[in-house]
């Protein structure tokens, strides 16, 4: 399985390279740029005009890469082992469609803020109600929620339906507000994908490990365009994919909760802005933070985009680990 999973990884590399030369042109053709709102850091107004909508490069270069696989697959034998990535590719695809429509909204249509809240948070729940349908009706949900770093497991029943909605439109939305500085969210999924890649080799859980090669693959692939001083941005259509692909993996093996400490840097981001939006209403005006999300206030504070992205990686790694032993104890 590591063999299959290097080469998985090192294929999506290279497509999501080769892919990225040809789609950002067409982007800056297309004057698909990011725009800069006033309110933010002062210097990155030197962002303005980068290309956006650039996960459609690693977007592409997984399901090409992963539907080759499945032809080999199907050749070789049964697919029902793929079902579960199959669902969770879905529910990535159709957040990233919902992030592609938001994003071309906003920048092609020049309509404003693109999709209105309301409307982005119905088609998210939708998309996460028809995953947690599908893996139903496939049989690859399991109602038993396990407590990370006890034994305790609770019978949930018909609300573990609800709760699986509510932790997968939260994790999306999660991943999408750390997506504010050149490198961090491609850098903090790249280290969550190798963390389930771990655990993939220690269930022997073939589909799993195809994810997680797939992600490692696009992350790293992403980066050599993404990195500071970023040449592309992957914007909300790259943002809420990689959300829906974590958050479907976590399912995969029934630790659904193990993402929220896997995860804890997109879920401090999003605490971050709960906060600073909550503290201003409160105080009439007054700010938590000097800005939301919380990666701004670092950078408000002189820290740069490479530093952030270096401590929030980092801290996201030691999250990882503490998370192993959410899964499988310390004995």
């Amino acid at each position: 399985m590591l063999f299959e999973f290097l080469i998985v990884a090192a294929a999506v590399f290279v497509v999501t390279v080769v892919v990225s030369r040809y789609i950002i042109p067409i982007l800056i053709s297309h004057k698909v740029g990011q725009r800069i709102l006033e309110i933010g850091p002062r210097w990155h107004i030197n962002k303005q005009g980068t290309p956006t909508m650039g996960g459609l490069c690693f977007i592409l270069a997984i399901l090409i890469v992963l539907a080759v696989v499945a032809v080999y697959t199907a050749y070789r034998g049964d697919t029902t082992e793929l079902i579960p990535l199959a669902l969770t590719l879905c529910l990535a695809v159709f957040n990233g469609i919902i992030g592609f429509v938001d994003d071309y909204c906003k920048l092609v249509k020049k309509q404003n803020e693109g999709l209105l809240p309301y409307q982005k948070f119905i088609l998210q729940l939708l998309a996460a109600g028809s995953y947690v349908y599908l893996m139903l009706m496939t049989g690859n949900i399991n109602t038993a929620l396990h407590i990370p770093f006890t034994d305790i497991v609770w019978e949930l029943g018909v609300v573990y339906y609800i709760f699986a909605i509510i932790i997968i439109t939260g994790i999306v939305n999660a991943v999408n507000l750390t997506d504010g500085v050149d490198g961090l969210a491609s850098s903090v999924i790249f280290v969550i994908a190798a963390f389930f890649g771990v655990v993939a080799f220690m269930y022997d859980y073939r589909a799993l490990s195809l994810a997680s090669a797939a992600l490692v693959g696009a992350t790293v692939g992403f980066l050599v365009y993404n990195f500071h001083p970023a040449k592309v941005i992957m914007g909300d259509t790259g943002a809420l994919f990689f959300g829906g692909m974590i958050a479907g993996m976590a399912f995969m093996i029934d630790e659904p909760l193990i993402i929220l400490v896997a995860g804890f840097i997109c879920i401090v981001e999003t605490v971050s802005v709960m906060l600073q939006v909550s503290y201003f209403k409160l105080t009439h005006g007054k700010r938590l933070f000097r800005m939301a999300p919380i990666h701004h206030h670092f950078e408000l504070l002189g820290w740069s985009e490479n530093k952030i992205v270096f401590v929030f990686s980092l801290i996201t790694l030691l999250c990882c680990i503490l998370a192993w032993f959410g899964i499988f104890g310390f004995g």
